[in-house]
């Protein structure tokens, strides 16, 4: 399961320089995961201050 970023995102963009596969990309008011590229690596999480991305169930 790709990650995907919650509500809890404070659109900081740690999350983006974290992604070595940059799938990351800011959206409108949060970041957002191309599903589709995301190799599940949890990098994005790790760092991640407020825990937004987590694993899409």
């Amino acid at each position: 399961m790709a990650y995907k970023i919650t509500d809890e995102c404070i659109a900081c963009g740690a999350c983006e320089g974290g992604c070595p596969v940059e799938c990351i990309t800011e959206g409108d008011g949060k970041y957002e995961i191309n599903a589709e590229e995301c190799i599940e690596c949890g990098a994005c999480a790790d760092a991640c201050p407020v825990g937004a991305p987590v694993k899409d169930e």
